[in-house]
């Protein structure tokens, strides 16, 4: 009997196909080195293995959250080199790790409750659930760049729009943590509701 094919990337893997190994130094051990491994070496030429998945990378900086961010943002895929340099009181103060930033950005336009649509008596409540990160993360995201695309000046390019916004954000001074608070006093004024998510 066959094994149940898996959906995978616009393909169909059966169960016998192995995930790939997307570590290069994994392949850069030489053989006599692999004792315990060279068997598995010996067995990966005749199985069938999965394809890579294109996102993947071996990369010491990949990150998956600026990965999903470059997704979102990928009309106008254009890289700005200018960095503005501001003078030698003010560098000792700022935060200058670009990842941190990102991140702490992030984590302050993430709204922690969200409002979702539930039918009770043929109508439709607002009730306020809590989100998952995946959800949260993917909020913040949307409307930073829906931000810079509506209301920031057009000749301006997208990456310095996208890292205004990211600066904005990082000092809580973003229209994004505006409609964070906003979505939040909707969920605290809509809390009688909070019983029907269990329903």
């Amino acid at each position: 009997m066959a094994a149940p094919a898996v959906r995978v990337r616009w393909s169909c893997y059966s169960a016998e196909f192995k995930d790939p190994l997307i570590d290069k130094e994994h392949y850069r051990k030489p053989v006599e080195k692999l004792t315990e491994e060279k068997y598995d070496r010996e067995l990966k030429k005749t199985q069938l293995i999965k394809a890579a998945p294109a996102a993947k990378t071996s990369s010491v900086f990949e990150d998956p959250v600026v990965s999903k961010i470059h997704q979102h943002d990928d009309e106008r895929r254009k890289q700005n080199t200018e960095v503005p340099c501001p003078s030698a009181e003010e560098q000792a103060t700022i935060e200058q790790n670009p990842y941190t930033i990102f991140h702490q950005a992030l984590k302050n336009c993430e709204p922690m409750i969200g409002l979702v649509p539930i039918l009770r008596g043929s109508r439709f409540y607002q009730v306020p659930v809590p989100l998952p990160d995946r959800r949260r993360c993917f909020l913040a995201m949307k409307w930073m760049i829906t931000e810079c695309w509506e209301n920031k000046h057009r000749r301006t390019l997208m990456p310095e729009k996208l890292s205004h916004e990211l600066l904005e954000a990082f000092h809580n001074q973003d229209p994004a943590i505006k409609r964070k608070h906003d979505v939040h006093k909707m969920a605290e004024a809509k809390r009688a509701l909070a019983h029907y998510r269990w329903w």
